[in-house]
């Protein structure tokens, strides 16, 4: 009898610690990382972009570097920022002095619907930055081709790393840079690119504004599940 006992209580733990994987295998990670600036491979997956494809004399570049004190490597998206425009430019602009760097596109999509929120480690030059999410066309009309965007403000503290936290519900929809009245709701689910720029005006009250150099680093950007 006791052996049967036994036996039975084994097979209930065993039972137990089955269901218990099974809901841990089924949840997903507290976290997940979209980018990670820890290797040189990563350069390739971004490109730069600027007022000067449109007459502008702003300029940006990224590398990765070492972070110094044992850090290892992270990305350093740097520039200068002019509200100037070439002269005898074409183009009519309305407005100058801004850079960025956007992810090239995903191979498919990027599936965040389980997370609440972004999270950035920076250091920065206490300039405020965008960061904007790209999900796939769905808002737009079936004729146009661009990606939707989804965009909120990071001020980046001067000389200190920062892990800035942005919840999804924060990101704007946004049309060519103006947010977008109508309300709308991201689809995390079909996220295609993501990017980060910086203008030389706007931005929130305190930042460093203005045309000049700029300069962010990055170590990565990571999804969070936090509720």
């Amino acid at each position: 009898m006791s052996r049967f006992r036994s036996l039975w209580q084994a097979s209930v733990n065993a039972t137990k610690r089955a269901l218990a994987w099974n809901v841990e295998d089924l949840m997903p990670p507290s976290e997940k990382y979209v980018f990670n600036f820890n290797a040189n491979e990563e350069l390739k997956r971004w490109h730069l972009y600027s007022d000067s494809e449109y007459g502008g004399l702003s300029s940006a570049s990224l590398e990765i570097t070492d972070a110094g004190s044992g850090a290892g490597l992270s990305g350093i998206f740097s520039g200068n920022l002019s509200v100037d425009v070439t002269e005898g430019s074409t183009w009519r602009m309305n407005r100058s002095g801004f850079c960025g760097m956007r992810s090239k596109k995903f191979d498919g999509f990027i599936d965040l619907d389980a997370y609440d929120t972004i999270a950035m480690r920076l250091r920065g030059d206490g300039r405020c930055y965008i960061s904007t999410i790209y999900t796939d066309n769905w808002v737009n009309s079936p004729g146009q081709q661009e990606d939707n965007s989804w965009q909120a403000f990071i001020f980046v503290p001067k000389d200190k790393w920062h892990i800035a936290k942005i919840p999804l519900h924060r990101y704007l929809p946004t049309w060519r840079g103006n947010i977008i009245s109508a309300k709308l709701e991201m689809n995390p689910s079909r996220i295609v690119g993501m990017s980060l720029s910086v203008n030389a005006e706007g931005g929130v009250p305190g930042a460093k504004s203005g045309p000049g150099d700029f300069r962010v680093e990055i170590d990565w950007i990571k999804a969070l599940r936090t509720l």
